[in-house]
């Protein structure tokens, strides 16, 4: 919208009025579909003044008067009053100076009330002209002088100019000639300073005037002349006219009749000119306006005749439309039902998933409690039997040495057995700790990975560091107890094995919904691509990487995330998360 504002600016500074005129109608019909009546207003007015400068007032008219009706509703009241001033000036124009009159009463009556010296000032010019047109001779010297008054006070020299031209003209139509000079000979000086030459040259003919009421007949031809030749230069007709018709009225005074009558010759002549040009134009746009019309009938029949071909064209495809439609129906059908078939298959697939998912964790659930029935009785066999034994023997042999004499070098064979026997013993109660730990059976998991870690740490072999977060008074089940110990087991018991590390940490934290378990070192470190090969073939044997098989398969069992961040050179941090 914008944009056609100021490109038809452009278009009526270059005089294409037309192409002016139809950029603005494409801004009313924009405009009407934004729902902005402000934007509406403003395209309608500049619509309006491409009418008016085409001549064609009657639609100007209509469109302004929708235009200043917009502004006025929607509480633009400024707007609204200068809508007003410009509907003064196009029924001056066409002279119907009533309404010229009570348009431009309304715009000065507002432009009263607001700060808007420029634009009160031309509305009481304007007012004032239709005044004049109407005899009402003292309301247009008063509008006219307060007018002057604003320009004077504002410091507005073209405002100044123009009422000091009205003024002189208005005592010239009063009769009031002894009044002229002072009016003209300031309007001369101003707007020679404007470099106005129009009202220059009418301003001279003025001061003609008042030199001939005043009998200075010399002086009036001199200013005539002045006038004239303004007027010759810048080809200005009417008003030339008017200059000629004053030089004829002087050359008589002068009783110089041949040069009287040449002027009024000219005079005439150019009057004719003008009202042929006039007739001439007048007759354009009528052919113009009548052109026009044919066009748009011609558009109205030719869609009709289209409404009409295409009410025939419907009625022939009609039946296409329906055997279309029913070929169409027929194949949504198909598709709907192609559809459903895919979306069941889907769904059957999904479950034989779900199903074997659940047969697999079935089966390692099934293994992992046989492998730790299996731990359990094996370390109690091993600690009730083989330690009582073990223990047995001992206290016997502990017995035969007091009731035996020994040479020294048999004592010290007797002490380095009782030794062996010591170590056998320790190492015995080690792997059945290590099968089945009796503290995570009695005090929890939590206990159970700090007994551990101190147990590493008394090897010498690695550093662990073990920290505990929420399991003070939490309670864990005791099949994922033994499941995540025996994780972090053989994931410290890789570290000592391949990691070459020196330090480790070991953390469990527990929140009411997830149980988290991190296992960091600062090894050697590896790439986390190898461990895709670690998994327990179908028939249940184990693949390379029998140690990471064991982890993975445990974090499956209780349906855990594993996390294994590591690189070459880097350590390696192993998280795992299980749902509480």
């Amino acid at each position: 919208m914008r944009y056609i504002f100021n490109y038809t600016f452009v278009l009526n500074l270059q005089g294409k009025f037309d192409s002016g005129l139809m950029l603005n109608q494409q801004s009313v019909a924009i405009a009407r579909t934004l729902n902005e009546p402000i934007l509406l207003g403003k395209a309608l007015f500049n619509t309006g003044t491409s009418y008016s400068q085409l001549t064609r007032y009657e639609e100007a008219a209509k469109y302004y008067e929708e235009g200043r009706t917009l502004f006025a509703n929607n509480g633009d009241s400024l707007l609204s009053a200068r809508a007003s001033d410009i509907l003064q000036v196009l029924f001056y124009n066409i002279q119907d100076y009533g309404k010229a009159i009570s348009y431009g009463e309304a715009a000065v009556k507002f432009l009263r009330t607001v700060d808007d010296p420029v634009g009160l000032g031309t509305a009481l010019s304007n007012l004032g002209m239709s005044y004049v047109e109407k005899r009402m001779m003292k309301k247009a010297e008063d509008a006219y002088t307060e007018s002057l008054t604003i320009g004077e006070r504002i410091g507005n020299t073209e405002m100044v100019a123009a009422q000091m031209l009205n003024l002189g003209d208005l005592h010239m139509q009063k009769g009031e000639y002894e009044k002229l000079k002072p009016f003209y000979e300031k309007a001369i000086v101003l707007f020679k300073e404007l470099q106005a030459d129009q009202k220059v040259a009418a301003a001279l003919r003025g001061a003609a005037v008042y030199h001939f009421y005043k009998k200075e007949f010399e002086t009036a031809r001199a200013y005539g002349l002045q006038s004239l030749e303004i007027l010759n230069k810048n080809n200005l007709l009417m008003e030339k006219k008017f200059t000629l018709e004053t030089l004829s009225h002087i050359y008589f005074a002068l009783h110089n009749m041949k040069e009287g009558y040449a002027f009024l010759r000219a005079a005439d002549v150019l009057a004719d000119s003008i009202l042929n040009d006039k007739i001439r134009k007048n007759a354009l746009d009528i052919e113009a306006h009548y052109q026009s019309q044919q066009k748009e009938l011609r558009i109205q029949q030719l869609e009709s005749d289209k409404k009409i071909s295409k009410l025939i064209i419907s009625r022939k495809n009609t039946l296409n439309y329906l055997l279309i439609g029913g070929a169409a129906s027929l194949l949504i059908i198909s598709l709907l039902g192609y559809r459903n078939y895919r979306h069941k298959q889907n769904l059957h697939q999904q479950r034989i998933v779900e199903l074997e998912t659940e047969k697999q964790l079935t089966a390692t659930e099934a293994v992992l409690k046989g492998e730790e029935q299996e731990r359990t009785r094996l370390a109690k066999d091993l600690h009730d039997g083989l330690g009582g034994m073990l223990s047995g023997i001992k206290f016997s042999m502990t017995t035969m040495k007091g009731n035996l004499i020994m040479t020294p070098d048999n004592a010290q064979a007797f002490e380095r057995s009782m030794d062996m026997l010591d170590s056998s013993i320790k190492e015995m109660r080690r792997v059945a700790h290590n099968m089945m730990p009796e503290v995570l059976v009695k005090f929890g998991l939590d206990t159970a990975l700090q007994d551990f870690c101190n147990d590493i740490n008394l090897s010498g072999a690695l550093k662990v560091n073990y920290q505990s977060i929420g399991l003070e008074n939490s309670t864990i089940d005791q099949t994922t107890a033994i499941t995540i110990y025996r994780i972090v087991q053989e994931l410290i018991n890789n570290t000592m094995k391949h990691a070459a590390a020196t330090t480790a940490i070991v953390q469990l934290s527990k929140t009411e919904e997830q149980l988290s378990v991190t296992v960091e070192d600062d090894g050697k470190g590896f790439d986390p691509v190898i461990l895709q090969g670690a998994k327990v073939r179908p028939d249940g044997s184990v693949g390379r990487g029998i140690g990471w098989a064991n982890v993975q398969s445990r974090v499956d069992f209780l349906k855990g995330k594993l996390d294994v961040q590591s690189a070459p050179g880097k350590g390696t941090s192993i998280h795992i998360e299980l749902n509480t």
